[in-house]
């Protein structure tokens, strides 16, 4: 009896993108190491913002599809609301601006959109809260 273990059942890990609306855009933080991948996804890069912005639905759905193909899951994100945090203006913020795929300033705090739900969870043990105000994005 042969006793080959059986691979047909094995599925390989997908890596998963959340993609948010925020305002008139879609947009996704991540590092695509992929250079073939980013060549295809580049001119919707936004350098300043170290994110990827698209316009329209078409766009998003053209990258999406072209994610999907390489081997990425995403989840479409429309409420921010679970990946919203504060933290007070004069507090350090670059490891929660890091992970995150926009932030605004107020006159008192910083607040930003985490890219997932483990960033949330990284920038609440820094010292960030969890914003429960208006959603100002």
């Amino acid at each position: 009896m042969d006793m080959e273990p059986s691979t047909f059942d094995i599925k390989e890990k997908r890596k998963r993108i959340t993609v948010f609306k925020i305002g008139k855009l879609w947009v996704f933080r991540y590092f695509i190491g992929d250079k073939e991948l980013f060549k295809k996804l580049v001119d919707y890069y936004n350098r300043d913002s170290y994110r990827f912005d698209f316009k329209t639905i078409s766009e998003r759905n053209k990258a999406l599809k072209l994610l999907e193909l390489n081997g990425f899951d995403t989840d479409i994100i429309e409420d921010l609301s679970p990946y919203l945090v504060k933290l007070d203006k004069f507090k350090k913020y670059a490891p929660v601006l890091k992970n995150s795929v926009a932030y605004i300033e107020t006159l008192k705090e910083r607040i930003f959109v985490m890219k997932d739900l483990a960033s949330v969870e990284e920038a609440l043990d820094f010292g960030a809260e969890v914003y429960e105000g208006e959603v100002p994005f």
